[in-house]
C-alpha cells in the first residue's frame, strides 16, 4: 500500500511521499484555483506511484473563497477530481483521517490541520518531558506545545484549534521567510546614518532580506516575488530599495545589507516573543525543541536568545531538507501509511 500526502496551501502546494520523495510547488491559490485540479494531477504523475492519497490543508483561507468552508469544499472537490478514484483521505484537526464525503458535512474539520500532522510525528521525537516543535515557513511559524509525546496545544472553549485561536495563543505567528511584506515586520530600516520609515505597501518581502544576507539561495526562475522579479541578491536590492522610496542608484550593496539585517532582527524577536510565550505557559521550559521548514536557521536564530537551553532535533538533519520544507506533508503521508497497517 502506498501513500501520496498533499499539503494544499494558500501560496504553496507540497506533497511527499513518506519515505524519500518530497515536492513544494508554488501555486497562488487566491489567482488561480479554478487550476488546482490540473495542478495536483500534474504532481501525482510526477511522484513515485501511489494509489492511496491523504490531504491536509491551509489554502481554504485564500481570499478567492467568501468563507474557509466555500474554501474547504472547493479543494475537496479538485482533490476527488485529481485523485482519478484512489482512495483517499482527509486529516482533520482532532487527528482523524476521513473520507472527502464525510469532511464535505463537517467541512471546518479539514481547515488548516497542517500542523496538527506534523506535530503528532513530531512528537516522536520527544517521547518524555516538555517540548516545543517549532516550523518556520515561506509564510507562517508555528510552535506547538508537547507534553510527553503528546500536543499539548490551547483548545477553544468548544475544544476547537482554529487559526484565529491559535493566533491568539501565541501557537501561529504569521511571518515567514518568504511572503511576510517588510512592512509589516518593521517600520523603519536603517540609511546612511539615519532611520527611514518604510514605504506600507508591498514593495519587498523578508525573502528578499534572507536572499540579500545569503541564508536562502537565489532561484532565477522564480516570479513569485513582491514585484514578480527574479528571486536573486540583485533584483532584491532593488526591492528592499523600493521600500524606503529609493531605487538602486541610491540604494547600494551595503544599504541592503543594513536593511536585511535589521528586517532579520526584528523578525527574530516576533518569533521570540511567541517562544517566550510558549515556554512560560509549560510546566517548566521545554527539554526538547524539534525544528523544521524553510526557516529552520531562523528558528535556530530565535533559540540562540531563548533562556533556556533545550535538546535541538533538526528534521532537517533528521530527514534530510527537502523532506523538512515538506515537512506537513511528509508526517501526513507517514501517519496515513502507519494507520493503514494497524
Amino acid at each position: 500500500m502506498t501513500w501520496l500526502a498533499f499539503d494544499i496551501g494558500g501560496a504553496n502546494i507540497k506533497s511527499a511521499d513518506g519515505i524519500a520523495f518530497a515536492e513544494s510547488r508554488s501555486f497562488a491559490m487566491w489567482q488561480r484555483p479554478q487550476l488546482l485540479v490540473d495542478t495536483l494531477r500534474a504532481m501525482i504523475a510526477e511522484a513515485p506511484p501511489a494509489d492511496h492519497l491523504a490531504v491536509t490543508m491551509t489554502g481554504e483561507l485564500a481570499d478567492c473563497f467568501a468563507t474557509k468552508t466555500e474554501g474547504v469544499l472547493h479543494i475537496l472537490a479538485a482533490v476527488e477530481k485529481a485523485a482519478d478514484r484512489r482512495h483517499t483521505r482527509v486529516y482533520c484537526s482532532d487527528g482523524t483521517l476521513r473520507a472527502i464525503e464525510a469532511v464535505r458535512r463537517t467541512p471546518l474539520a479539514a481547515a488548516a490541520a497542517n500542523w496538527h500532522a506534523l506535530a503528532r510525528f513530531a512528537s516522536r521525537f520527544a517521547k518524555q518531558g516538555p517540548a516545543l516543535l517549532i516550523d518556520v515557513g515561506t509564510t507562517t511559524t508555528d510552535l506547538v506545545p508537547l507534553a510527553d509525546g503528546v500536543i499539548a496545544a490551547a483548545e477553544n472553549g468548544d475544544g476547537s484549534r482554529s487559526d484565529t485561536h491559535r493566533l491568539i495563543a501565541g501557537e501561529m505567528v504569521y511571518t515567514g521567510v518568504e511572503r511576510s511584506p517588510v512592512c509589516a515586520v518593521v517600520g523603519a530600516i536603517p540609511y546612511r546614518g539615519r532611520q527611514c520609515p518604510v514605504a506600507q505597501e508591498l514593495f519587498a518581502t523578508t525573502w528578499d532580506a534572507y536572499l540579500t544576507l545569503g541564508e536562502l539561495p537565489e532561484e532565477p526562475l522564480a516570479a513569485h516575488t513582491a514585484d514578480g522579479r527574479p528571486a536573486t541578491k540583485s533584483a532584491a536590492r532593488d526591492r528592499l530599495a523600493r521600500a524606503i522610496c529609493a531605487d538602486r542608484e541610491s540604494f547600494d550593496e551595503t544599504d541592503a545589507c543594513a536593511a536585511a539585517e535589521a528586517i532579520v532582527q526584528a523578525q527574530t524577536a516576533k518569533i521570540g516573543l511567541a517562544l517566550a510565550q510558549q515556554a512560560s505557559r509549560m510546566k517548566s521550559p521545554p527539554a526538547t525543541v524539534i525544528l523544521s521548514g524553510l526557516g529552520e536557521f531562523l528558528a535556530r536564530r530565535v533559540l540562540q536568545r531563548a533562556k533556556f537551553s533545550p535538546t535541538i532535533v533538526s528534521l532537517s538533519e533528521k530527514l534530510g531538507p527537502a523532506l523538512s520544507v515538506c515537512a506537513p506533508a511528509h508526517a501526513l503521508a507517514v501517519i496515513a501509511r502507519e494507520e493503514s497497517q494497524q
